[in-house]
């Protein structure tokens, strides 16, 4: 839009003898096709507020005969800048919230409000520790859960029993009261929540002795739990209608429970895969031996080959954690450590002394067939003769 004002009349569309309701009639009209609810164009809004603003000046004799006199920019006009018509008067031409407000309610729009209905309980959330072993396989679990119930007395009526719900007066059972206010256009009706009953529509005369009316009672209840097998420690369980009871007849709320996986003594969890620390004393380690390890479905016989290194990894295929969702197991993931012996008896340091002078003699050989040196071994190949 230019930034010069236009001629009000010119505006509106309507000559300067227009009538008021010929005022009225074209302002409507025009503030239909303008709307932006109703127009997207980009210049819909300005157009719009400059339909508003035009009207506003018209419609009221006082100020339109000032315009006529004075127009925009006439010395005593009201309708310049800074006036109550024009650009950065700081002043609401309507009077109640600005042009979209006025559209609402002269084509009879306006805030509404239904009675109230039914209501989804509040969802609810708990912890619950697992061992290790119930993560792994599974199972079911009691827990104890606090959560409003209707009453049992009332059944989540509110009202003593024997007695009857009384219409409420204020909005006559409609849950909602229709205010009629004097505006610039005339009557304005909004409607909003009855403050009586609530939205309700109805007042309970005599509340029930149980719960004062309310409908509702805390109660503490033992759910069955079912923890499918592969559970982690944070995975989140949806246990369906174990919320809170719903307000007016609606459904109850859901009850989540995050789980916490206690550690175990011997096996660390990497996803599905189980990790198992083994120790070997130099002996086992050097010789090589059979030796029983734990695993998820019991005791397993490992094999370990002579002059196994530490950090030496084996794999057990499928002795894992089973997939939540399906889809196999994890393996077993077995890693040597070698324990080396602090406190000797004076025969077992006479035997590693022996042992000691044999290895100088002839050093011992790694898995890979290749000469061991150890580390001084290969710092005195290193050093030039």
């Amino acid at each position: 839009m230019s930034t010069t004002k236009r001629d009000y009349y010119e505006v509106l569309g309507v000559p300067r003898s227009a009538t008021e309701d010929e005022i009225k009639r074209a302002y409507r009209q025009l503030a239909r096709r303008y709307h932006p609810d109703i127009n997207k164009t980009a210049e819909a809004e300005d157009r719009f507020k400059e339909l508003g603003e035009a009207y506003e000046v018209l419609r009221d004799p006082q100020k339109r005969q000032t315009y006529d006199r004075f127009g925009h920019n006439g010395p005593r006009s009201p309708f310049g800048p800074g006036g109550p018509g024009g650009p950065g008067g700081g002043v609401d031409p309507f009077g109640f919230g600005g042009v979209a407000d006025i559209f609402e309610t002269f084509f009879g729009g306006g805030p509404t409000t239904r009675r109230a209905g039914p209501q989804r309980g509040a969802d609810l959330k708990m912890s619950l520790r697992l061992e290790f072993e119930e993560a792994v396989f599974g199972g079911e679990r009691e827990v104890t859960v606090t959560r409003d119930e209707p009453c049992p007395l009332c059944s989540g009526t509110g009202a003593e029993p024997g007695s009857e719900l009384q219409v409420c007066s204020t909005c006559q059972g409609a849950g909602q009261v229709r205010q009629v206010q004097q505006s610039l256009l005339g009557q304005v009706v909004t409607r909003s929540v009855c403050p009586r009953c609530d939205g309700e529509g109805q007042i309970v005369e005599d509340p029930c002795r149980e719960c004062r009316g309310s409908g509702r009672m805390q109660r503490t209840r033992a759910l069955q739990v079912t923890i499918p097998p592969g559970v982690d420690d944070g995975t989140q369980i949806r246990v369906p209608g174990g919320g809170d009871a719903g307000e007016r007849e609606g459904p109850p709320g859901d009850l989540y429970i995050e789980l916490e996986v206690a550690p175990h003594p011997f096996f660390r969890r990497d996803g599905q895969d189980i990790h198992l620390e083994l120790p070997l004393d130099v002996a086992q380690a050097a010789l090589g031996t059979e030796i029983e390890i734990p695993t998820l479905g019991g005791a397993e016989t490992l094999k370990i080959p002579a002059g196994v290194q530490a950090g030496r990894t084996f794999r057990l295929r499928g002795q894992g954690i089973a997939h939540v969702r399906g889809g196999g197991r994890g393996d077993e993931i077995v890693t040597v450590r070698i324990v080396v012996p602090q406190d000797l008896t004076p025969y077992q340091r006479e035997l590693l002394e022996e042992l000691a002078a044999t290895f100088e003699a002839d050093p011992p050989r790694g898995e890979d067939g290749e000469e061991h040196k150890g580390f001084f071994g290969k710092l005195r190949d290193a050093i030039p003769h």
